[in-house]
């Protein structure tokens, strides 16, 4: 895409966290437009956010937080537009595994009125469409679907991939090893103890209880850092994502251009990413589990191809470009 810019629109670009794919979109729009980002939280935050809307033609607010609603309420109140982008963890109430923002009975009315409010609602899958018009009960006719894209460049297949199921999910404690299916693929590993795997982003403070319960055929490592996953991925030739729910999962989509073929659970978007080139099970079904992943191994490795073509294809970054450009100018116009 042309890098000049599209609008005279000034764009206040804020999250509460810090990730590639964050990272990613304000790179994407700075070559648009000028951004003043703010990635930070607490009093600092809710301190800086009044001047930088006031500065701001568009807000752009990375995941529904009491945060967004608060520049979206000062986006109101100063005429300006605002975006609202929705990931997954804003969009989920789950109990059974204490996942979700909506399970916060002062912070869920906040995230309400920004879904309610904001101009537009940009969800990464359409199954938080479903999930935001639910928990926030009202009509998201403001919703659109924006999904991810990925640098089909960088993410690449390597010269061989070796007989092992890897599995990349950053957990902090138990809970969130719940989330990503983390118990699944130790019990699928209990069932074949000839297949190696590899769990990539454990906590080290969890890494010695969880090995005490670990198969022998597990390797269990710390937290990677996105830059440093490359090889995990072109040395495997199955990815595994077990969750009990997702936004559009990054690292399956990653795995996927590096030619691993993919298993996982009919949870969220990752159906989206999996499609028809890769393997899906119902979360409760355990033995199904154990069998797709026995099908990934014995496939051809053509059948990785497949899996990347298909992320090459459906999720690129131009696409992801084009349409956040496209509704920040149709705000604007």
């Amino acid at each position: 895409m042309s890098t000049s810019p599209h609008t005279v629109a000034n764009i206040f670009f804020s999250s509460t966290l810090h990730t590639p794919f964050i990272e990613q979109d304000a790179i994407l729009l700075l070559r648009h437009y000028p951004i003043e980002k703010l990635i930070t939280k607490g009093i600092n935050a809710l301190a800086r956010i009044p001047g930088a809307v006031a500065r701001s033609r568009v807000t752009f607010s990375w995941f529904g937080s009491v945060y967004a609603g608060y520049t979206v309420m000062l986006a109101r109140m100063m005429g300006k537009k605002s975006i609202v982008v929705v990931g997954g963890v804003d969009a989920a109430r789950e109990t059974e595994i204490r996942y979700g923002i909506w399970l916060h009975p002062l912070k869920a009315p906040v995230v309400r009125y920004a879904f309610i409010h904001a101009d537009r609602v940009l969800v990464v899958d359409p199954s938080l469409q479903a999930e935001a018009i639910r928990l926030a009960n009202y009509d998201g006719r403001n919703i659109t679907y924006v999904p991810f894209g990925y640098d089909s460049t960088l993410w690449v297949p390597g010269e061989f991939k070796e007989d092992m199921v890897l599995t990349v999910a950053a957990c902090h404690d138990l809970w969130r090893m719940k989330k990503k299916g983390i118990d699944k693929i130790l019990e699928a590993a209990r069932a074949l103890p000839e297949v190696r795997f590899c769990v990539i982003g454990i906590h080290p403070g969890l890494l010695s209880d969880v090995r005490m319960s670990t198969p022998e055929n597990v390797e269990l490592i710390p937290y990677v850092p996105q830059s440093e996953l490359l090889p995990y991925y072109q040395k495997a030739k199955v990815y595994c994502q077990p969750s009990y729910t997702e936004g559009l999962p990054n690292t399956l989509c990653e795995a996927m251009l590096c030619g691993c073929i993919p298993v996982g659970t009919a949870a969220g978007g990752i159906p989206t990413a999996i499609g028809t080139a890769g393997y899906l099970v119902d979360y409760r079904d355990q033995s199904g589990l154990v069998k797709a992943i026995q099908s990934a191994l014995a496939s051809p490795a053509t059948d990785g191809l497949k899996a990347r073509d298909r992320i090459a294809r459906e999720f690129t970054l131009e696409r992801r470009e084009r349409s956040l450009c496209g509704v920040i100018d149709e705000l604007c116009s």
